[in-house]
């Protein structure tokens, strides 16, 4: 048990865990302690001198080590100076001045000294309505300035620091919390002060510049407007945006991500995705977000807004008419063919038609060992966050760093806490020089590898296992030996994960879609509805007699489908989302449809509708409860218990939102379908 200890801040008697830092319990205790270089996720460094506040500790006798008493009180020295409430832990009897006058002139000393060169931007400054100097100054500042200067220090404002991130030298307080997240969280040491005194500035150190995946997040945890991102600059104020929860897309962790949006007259009026921003979740991504996510792109221009028949525009009565009459005639000849990109509401009403009709619902994918993540993934409570020393991580045929960045981040902080790394892939990834082994093997080794030593000495000290493994450079055949193969290494039986291409590639696996070998000799001479892969089946799809393409955008697959229908994307509806891990989560609706496009459970639907066959097709919440029925792994689970939240520690806040639309649930152990 944790030993706790009780302390008085501002009057307020607190009690909080041994070690915990001043400025923390204060926050536990509902006061907010000023700061700029202190953040909750980075070791503390006293830079910045913002949170001084006043200490007492009590007195003890030398000789019998009691307290000592005075007017029945236990007897407080006060320190002859301020201190930093972010480098002091607590202490038993600790008293502390948040407040007082010499506390008060101590912050706003030093928010006087930060302000003598800083430029009065603020009407300009993206980060306006976001920047905690703004905030501080407004709360604590002096309204007049001791310091004068014939000439304010003047430094670069528009510098790039590498493709996606800007820095304005001029409103930089030299925080470091920028380097200190490269260094610290992400391990990539990028950025770097440079000179000195008041010429101290930020530069980037890596050729090419800023040369990481995760930079994005030194403009979000950045105090003032000094980071900013390409895509955002001068593009909305902070308090023109609503805010939408959503889940991120790009990979397999399953984010939790904000939408940040705007009715655009330069867009002609449509409310477009202007920012995307982290969401705290800290079984999931903590705070953080890759620039994979934060620059994906939800305003795409050449969207399919009608349905067509061949290369007509066609009315959508007509057009389902055509798809159930086709899908009809086929019965057991017809394909469902879907990838890990639609939700869950998608796959399952799309799997709930072909098993209505004889057909089969087939997962375009070139990764197998879905059916064995099912039973053996990651079990319900268990997650990165908790690995430590007691657990072996081993990395297979899969570069995190590129497929699952935030998965490649957590993996190395485990390693940081002392779990056992090892990392066995063809060629070299930027996870090697955080591993206590690296495994090299040819083309086709995977399996073999294995066996290696280093592998067997590590599983056999661990008390927990985790495996990660991908499909580098192999077929789907190969990459089901490798699963089969990491499967049977596992002693408890969990602990499995498919670094899969997609974010819900997992889902797909769990309502009971499986992949084929041979895609284009399934299809050949079959009636088939594609969703979601028609980007990547383009030779496949031209094997099969009839094609029903379900598509957001025009590709060369979906230009050879003889019907056509238009899906909703992931920002303009509602669904859920399976990670890597299994957590289902949720994700909700930030911008209006665009044209006649609909959801595809609704599409699904009202073909089904045509053929005799029911399928919920109104809410997505109902489509979701029909798959907790139908699925045993999804049994209790609803869109109210997905949207559960609980307290989330360290409380972040900045512009890292906090998280009060979900934190979604993990799937049980081993899933069977009723």
């Amino acid at each position: 048990m944790t030993k706790e200890v009780t302390l008085t801040i501002d009057g307020k008697e607190v009690t909080v865990p041994a070690g915990m830092l001043v400025v923390d319990a204060a926050k536990k205790a509902g006061i907010d302690i000023p700061v700029f270089c202190y953040h909750p996720k980075m070791e503390p460094v006293g830079m910045c001198r913002m949170c001084l506040v006043e200490i007492g500790r009590p007195a003890f006798d030398r000789a019998t080590g009691e307290p000592v008493m005075e007017d029945g009180q236990p007897k407080i020295n006060w320190g002859w100076k301020l201190e930093t409430s972010c480098t002091n832990p607590v202490s038993e009897g600790m008293v502390v001045k948040t407040t007082s006058e010499k506390a008060k002139q101590g912050q706003n000393g030093m928010l006087e000294f930060l302000l003598t060169s800083h430029p009065l931007d603020c009407p300009v400054c993206d980060k306006g309505g976001e920047c905690l100097l703004q905030d501080l100054t407004l709360a604590h500042g002096p309204d007049k300035s001791r310091f004068t200067f014939d000439e304010k220090h003047h430094a670069q404002k528009h510098v790039p620091l590498g493709d996606s991130i800007w820095l304005d030298r001029e409103r930089c307080i030299q925080c470091g919390r920028c380097v200190r997240f490269q260094s610290d969280i992400a391990g990539e040491p990028v950025l770097d002060f440079d000179f000195r005194g008041r010429k101290t500035e930020i530069v980037t150190t890596s050729d090419p510049g800023f040369d990481s995946v995760f930079s994005g997040n030194t403009t979000d945890i950045c105090p003032v407007g000094a980071l900013t991102t390409d895509n955002f600059r001068f593009g909305a104020r902070p308090w023109e945006l609503d805010a939408t929860a959503s889940i991120c897309a790009e990979c397999p962790v399953g984010c939790n991500t904000v939408l940040n949006t705007r009715r655009e007259a330069r867009s002609g009026g449509k409310i477009v995705v202007k920012r995307v921003m982290p969401r705290q979740n800290e079984q999931v991504n903590e705070t953080w977000i890759c620039d994979k996510g934060r620059f994906a792109e939800f305003n795409i221009d050449a969207r399919v807004t009608e349905p067509f028949i061949g290369n007509e525009v066609s009315e959508w009565n007509d057009t389902l008419a055509l798809a159930a009459e086709k899908l009809g005639a086929a019965k057991a000849d017809s394909i469902f063919l879907a990838d890990g990109s639609l939700p869950n509401e998608d796959l399952y009403s799309m799997k709930a038609l072909a098993d209505a009709v004889g057909g089969k619902a087939l997962l375009y994918s070139q990764t197998g060992g879905g059916a064995l993540t099912t039973k053996f993934g990651m079990a319900p409570g268990a997650g990165f966050g908790q690995m430590g020393a007691e657990t072996a991580i081993l990395v297979v045929a899969a570069d995190l760093y590129e497929a699952a960045p935030i998965w490649w981040l957590r993996v190395k902080q485990a390693a940081d806490r002392g779990a056992t790394l090892i990392v066995a892939t063809q060629a070299e990834t930027r996870l090697d020089k955080f591993a206590n082994a690296v495994v090299r093997y040819e083309a086709g080794g995977a399996v073999n590898a294995l066996g290696s030593a280093e592998i067997k000495d590590a599983f056999a000290k661990a008390e927990n296992t985790i495996i990660l493994f991908g499909n580098e450079g192999m077929d789907l055949a190969a990459s089901q030996e490798l699963a089969e193969a990491c499967a049977d290494m596992l002693p408890k039986k969990q602990g499995l994960i498919g670094v899969w291409a997609d974010a819900n590639t997992q889902g797909a696996w769990e309502i009971g879609y499986e992949p084929v070998a041979n895609l284009a000799t399934t299809l050949k001479g079959k009636t088939v509805y594609v969703a979601g892969a028609d980007a990547l089946v383009t030779a496949a799809i031209e094997a099969a007699d009839f094609v029903i393409a379900q598509t957001a955008s025009m590709t060369e697959a979906s230009q050879k489908a003889d019907v056509l229908v238009p899906f909703q994307t992931i920002s303009e509806r509602d669904g859920t989302f399976t990670s890597g891990e299994r957590r289902v989560q949720r994700f909700y609706a930030a911008v209006p449809p665009i044209g006649e496009s609909l959801p595809g459970f609704v599409i699904t639907a009202q073909i089904a509708e045509k053929m005799g066959v029911t399928l919920e097709g109104v809410s997505a919440a109902v489509v979701f409860e029909n798959l907790a029925e139908k699925v045993a792994g999804f049994a209790g689970l609803n869109y109210e218990k997905l949207a559960e939240v609980s307290e989330q520690w360290p409380s972040i806040g900045g512009t890292c939102y906090e998280n009060k639309q979900g934190l979604g649930a993990q799937l049980p152990m081993t899933v069977t379908t009723r």
